[in-house]
């Protein structure tokens, strides 16, 4: 499957603009972290696009989530390791590959970014530098959606903290319009 039929796949599943803009923020994630760890960027970009593939209709039963992704992407014949990192990044099974891990970051990372983007004066991804983005992260009330614990485990791909969170951030900051934050 195309990158651009997975994006279509996406639009048929999910239907809020700002879930679209989170599998968006993803997936540049997961090419970048390819790019650094080795791996394949068209592999690790369509596992990030397609993570939440099933988040809308799993949303209120959590433990189903991507269930529902799997058994839809199964039929596209998705590699085994696609699948296995989106159930990865919900926890439902085991992270083993640096793309499990990539994932199981980034999902929150992503999160983290934008919140600090939002409350940015100048409210543009741009606007964010490491620095600020660091302190946003020590803040424990702030996004407490994005758990720090979770981000946290980009050490098991052999990037400190600051290494990964320069990663993504520079990776959405190179979509900035497409996730309406220029």
């Amino acid at each position: 499957m195309t990158r651009d039929e997975a994006l279509e796949l996406l639009k048929q599943h999910l239907h809020q603009p700002n879930l679209i803009k989170h599998c968006l923020a993803v997936e540049q994630c997961m090419k970048a972290l390819a790019r650094k760890l080795g791996g394949d960027e068209e592999t690790w970009g369509l596992a990030g696009l397609l993570h939440d593939l099933d988040y809308e209709v799993t949303e209120k039963s959590p433990e189903l989530h991507t269930r529902e992704a799997v058994k839809v992407l199964a039929q596209y014949n998705f590699p085994a390791e696609i699948l296995q990192a989106i159930q990865a990044h919900a926890g439902q099974v085991p992270c083993q590959s640096a793309m499990d891990w990539s994932i199981y970051t980034a999902d929150p990372t992503t999160g983290l970014i934008i919140a600090a983007a939002l409350m940015h004066p100048a409210k543009k991804l741009k606007a964010v530098d490491l620095d600020f983005l660091k302190r946003r992260f020590k803040e424990k009330g702030f996004a407490r959606g994005a758990k720090r614990e979770e981000i946290a485990k980009c050490v098991n791909l052999g990037l400190t903290l600051d290494e990964f969170l320069g990663i993504c951030l520079q990776a959405m900051q190179a979509i900035d319009e497409e996730l309406g934050l220029a």
